[in-house]
């Protein structure tokens, strides 16, 4: 065949691919430098924190995460709904670090000053078992007390069954059993919290409980049970002081009975009577006459007063009016009233009811006006006897003024032996104060612990929190949507985005095929000149322009990691585009192994094809079929031979390759998977460039990084990486790619239906 004549364009323009200026062609390293990078694994900034990248992996997995964000509300807002409701009741307690003498007088504070480890020890005593099972011995929780404080369930809330209140039930008055107080004080113990109040002395006693009532009743035990406690823990502490009070109180009482002796003595023999506080009976007669007399005088002065108020005025006086039964016939008659206004918008005034209403109203009517007098009569009344009383004061204090000095003038010696008497009685009073003191308190100082606040049954349940358990989980679910999304994205080692093929592959990027909606076919899609699909394999077309030195290389291979990337209609889609600039072009279908060029022609593939040419059964003029379109011929794979590298392996592929690109101006070779077979490495060795094809989101790194290494080997001019089945919005790239594909037509995303 000779080498035909290259066709010119229709505007006479030669249609041969402009050379490309070397100082704009891509710069790409050599095979040597690539696979020195590839077995470094070196990457450009590695330390260098790309936020931009992290948005793209997240907004990749956006759904992902918002999913996760609404699991964890729904999630928050059903355990709100099923958590049982819990109240807390606090009671605040004083705790003072001091001791009081029991010998000496008044109270001194400790030598060493505040322990800033008492009140921790203060609060693990609080929190001890031991008074956790004392308070279950005084609030009588048995079992079926136990069994009334057991939370109901979110069904019986749902109906509305009645949470029952041990507050309101009767207590058990059997002793309690050993397995029944460790349950008791193990209910305690778990709804008790005790807090110390920052930089004070004060201590919060709080318990939580279903039940309102009873963690008020809860939190009010456990402060008297740790003040009783502490009382009996010092009464073994009270021995010494205990014996020295008995010894000084003989020693006392022995004194005291001598000087009461001589001072009954002294009074017999001068006939005096003394009633104590040195006054004889008439001079303490005269003193309570005479302080009766003010008594009275004041009492007589207030009923003249209120008699002449009333008379002034016919209304009651205010405390008159709250100490009488007027107000409370009043708010009787007021509530008769309302229910007669009430009856009367639907009965008549004679109903019988109506009727007796209003004889009830007259009733109160009634009752309060004789109230009112009656207050009036016993007002007169108390002004009489007042009155009478003063004057029946005044005769006595006359008489007893005469009888009071007679006897003080007798009664010096006497006073002198009283305040002898006084002054030990004193101090055996004294000692026997402080001996009972310490038979009861069990201790040599008081009680150092105070309750400030009793607790107080709660209005409403704490918890759940509906707000803060929402927050949290909104935050949880969006802290495990971020998680898992970077999670999956470091999992995910599939090539993406175009920077992931130049940063794991060090090559450009010379295309971006857009991947086609559910329901576009490829056919379809070659057929709209202006679908995104045909403007990228255009922009393919012209990247190769300036692939290497020479513009796109005389035979080019299109080859990939595995199958199904979309190597074949990729190589279709070039060779079409090479024959619509006017050259003529010859397609090759290299992949005898599973051959698919055929499925995308309208024209049969004949009985002989590349398999039968490299075994000498063709010729190149018997394999070589018009695909129908013009300017492109195609070379099927022909018949499967049982191993297709052995007919790659040999001179003829060279050979035809040479012959090809004497008689065609564009070479394209679809040549079979790089893994695991030796087919791609030999067509790669004998074609001028390699486009390897990549699947966005699907081929993986490592497998991209192998195929790549296994074309190197082979000494393949690898020109750089076609990108396909790319969708920007899953990998996360939003505008960024997306814009373009739009430009001079309707706008029409990549990867879905148009």
């Amino acid at each position: 065949m000779s080498t035909p004549n290259l066709p010119v364009g229709p505007l006479g323009e030669d249609p041969s691919p402009l050379p490309a200026r070397r100082d704009h062609a891509l710069a790409r390293p050599d095979n040597a430098q690539v696979l020195d990078l590839l077995r470094e694994g070196n990457s450009d900034n590695a330390d260098e924190i790309d936020l931009l990248a992290y948005w793209r992996m997240l907004a990749k997995r956006r759904w992902l995460i918002a999913s996760l964000v609404a699991a964890g509300a729904a999630i928050a807002l059903a355990m709100t709904l099923m958590a049982t409701p819990m109240y807390r009741a606090t009671a605040v307690v004083k705790i003072d670090n001091f001791s009081q003498s029991i010998v000496q007088m008044g109270e001194f504070s400790s030598p060493f000053g505040w322990d800033p480890d008492f009140l921790t020890t203060q609060v693990g005593v609080l929190t001890s078992r031991t008074l956790a099972e004392r308070v279950a011995e005084d609030l009588h929780l048995d079992s079926e007390a136990l069994a009334r404080l057991r939370p109901p369930s979110w069904l019986e809330r749902l109906k509305g069954t009645l949470r029952p209140d041990a507050a309101a039930k009767g207590e058990a008055t059997t002793a309690m059993s050993a397995a029944e107080r460790a349950t008791a004080a193990g209910t305690i113990m778990g709804g008790l919290q005790v807090q110390p109040q920052m930089n004070s002395k004060l201590v919060d006693i709080s318990f939580s409980s279903p039940v309102p009532a009873f963690a008020a009743r809860a939190a009010n035990a456990v402060a008297d049970g740790y003040i009783a406690q502490e009382l009996e823990r010092t009464f073994g502490a009270s021995s010494y002081a205990r014996t020295y009070l008995e010894e000084q109180l003989e020693l006392t009482k022995a004194r005291l009975e001598q000087s009461e002796r001589d001072l009954v003595e002294f009074a017999q023999k001068e006939n005096l009577v003394n009633v104590g506080e040195g006054q004889s009976l008439a001079g303490q007669n005269l003193g309570t006459i005479n302080t009766s007399l003010a008594e009275a005088q004041a009492q007589r002065i207030r009923a003249q007063a209120r008699w002449s108020q009333l008379q002034a005025n016919d209304s009651l006086p205010q405390d008159l009016m709250a100490a009488s039964l007027v107000p409370s016939l009043r708010s009787q008659r007021a509530d008769l009233q309302r229910q007669y206004q009430e009856k009367l918008q639907v009965f008549k005034p004679d109903y019988p009811d109506m009727q007796r209403l209003a004889s009830q109203i007259k009733e109160m009517d009634r009752q309060i006006t004789a109230e009112i007098a009656s207050v009036r009569r016993s007002v007169r009344a108390e002004f009489d006897a007042a009155l009478a009383q003063e004057k029946l004061l005044q005769g006595q204090l006359a008489e007893l003024r005469d009888e009071s000095l007679d006897t003080d003038s007798r009664s010096i010696r006497y006073n002198i032996l009283r305040r002898e008497a006084d002054t030990n009685r004193q101090l055996y009073d004294s000692l026997l104060q402080r001996y009972k003191m310490v038979g009861a308190a069990s201790d040599a100082r008081p009680n150092n612990i105070a309750i400030i606040d009793r607790a107080q049954v709660p209005g409403g349940a704490y918890s759940p929190n509906g707000i803060r358990n929402l927050a949290i989980g909104l935050f949880l679910g969006l802290l495990l949507g971020v998680a898992l999304a970077l999670l999956l994205e470091f999992l995910d080692d599939t090539l993406k985005t175009p920077e992931d093929v130049e940063q794991k592959l060090r090559l450009p990027v010379l295309g971006i095929i857009p991947k086609l909606g559910a329901k576009q076919s490829v056919a379809t899609a070659v057929q709209d000149l202006r679908s995104p699909f045909s403007e990228a394999y255009r922009s393919v077309r012209t990247a190769l322009q300036f692939s290497t030195d020479h513009g796109v290389p005389k035979t080019l291979l299109l080859t990939s990691t595995g199958p199904g990337e979309g190597k074949s209609t990729s190589a279709l889609a070039l060779a079409r585009n090479f024959a619509q600039l006017g050259k003529r072009v010859l397609l090759v279908e290299a992949d005898m192994r599973n051959p698919s060029l055929h499925r995308n022609l309208t024209v049969a593939a004949s009985g002989k094809g590349l398999s039968s040419l490299l075994a000498g059964a063709a010729t190149l003029q018997d394999v070589v079929v018009a695909s129908g379109e013009a300017q492109l011929d195609v070379i099927f794979a022909g018949p499967l031979p049982p191993n297709p590298a052995e007919l790659l392996s040999g001179t003829r592929l060279v050979s035809l390759l040479g012959i090809a690109a004497q008689h065609y101006d564009q070479v394209v070779i679809d040549g079979p998977p790089v893994m695991g077979i030796a087919d791609g490495p030999l067509l790669a060795n004998s074609a001028d460039g390699t486009l390897l094809v990549v699947d966005s989101g699907r081929t993986k790194i490592g497998n991209a990084q192998a195929a790549l290494k296994r074309l190197l080997v082979a000494r393949a001019h690898v020109i750089g990486v076609l990108l396909t089945k790319y969708n920007p919005k899953a990998a996360g790239q939003g505008y960024h790619y997306e814009s373009y594909y739009a430009y001079g037509g309707p706008a029409r995303l990549p990867g879905k239906s148009q």
